[in-house]
């Protein structure tokens, strides 16, 4: 039995409505098969430092990564995470910085590397594309906007309810209803920009209040709407 992992092959991901690539044109693909790298990541695995001069972007075809960036005393602080389709890194590449994150793999990943003279190309020769990385970065920097405003005016309790709403938006629950993506504790205080004690403790008074179920990592949302009203999620 052949257990080797197959690498992604690039006319697969143009397929996915939200992929950047499906702006590329044919000749386009051909360069990018040729010139991408691929690599299987485990659970814990970093993608890139923060700090580090960039050669190049991401693509995820697989897999859950979280971007962090590294506050006082090591603390983290997560920025976003990124699923199948999302490219990351490439804010660096265009901006000629160092990157601004740290990437690591939260859940088993298959990403594939995009040379910074590839992904350049690209924008220099295809309208089409430079548009929908433009409005992706805009879209980026407005979910930005919102999380530093969420972080001074909400309390911790409406940002974790903010956050749960959004994991189930973003990653989607299973047939029982359990969020698709498992994060720890820490990681939820990471999101929310508080202490892990105050997540521990907060996430078992959404549990009293019947709002959650909780099975170690798995966290089920049993009251949607009482979690928006909550956080002040608007539709």
């Amino acid at each position: 039995m052949n257990n080797k992992p197959e690498f992604p092959i690039c006319e697969e991901c143009k397929k996915n409505i939200s992929s950047i690539f499906k702006k590329l044109t044919i000749d386009q693909m051909s360069e990018l098969s040729f010139e991408k790298g691929c690599s299987f990541y485990k659970r814990g695995d970093i993608i890139y430092h923060e700090g580090n001069r960039p050669s190049g972007s991401y693509c995820v075809s697989k897999g859950i990564v979280k971007l962090f960036k590294t506050g006082v005393e090591g603390k983290e602080q997560i920025i976003k995470f990124a699923k199948k389709g999302d490219v990351i890194g490439y804010r660096s590449v265009l901006s000629g910085e160092l990157s601004c994150t740290t990437a690591k793999v939260i859940e088993d990943a298959t990403l594939c590397f995009i040379p910074s003279t590839t992904l350049m190309g690209f924008i220099k020769t295809n309208s089409d594309f430079s548009l929908e990385l433009m409005q992706i970065a805009c879209n980026e920097l407005g979910v930005a906007n919102n999380f530093i405003t969420g972080i001074a005016q909400k309390t911790v309790r409406e940002r974790l309810a903010e956050i749960l709403i959004y994991l189930k938006k973003e990653f989607g629950a299973d047939e029982n209803g359990v969020l698709q993506i498992s994060l720890t504790r820490e990681e939820y205080a990471n999101i929310v920009g508080t202490a892990t004690e105050s997540v521990i403790r907060l996430l078992s008074e959404f549990k009293d209040d019947k709002y959650i179920e909780i099975e170690g990592r798995k966290i089920k949302i049993l009251q949607e709407a009482k979690l928006k009203k909550l956080g002040n999620v608007f539709d």
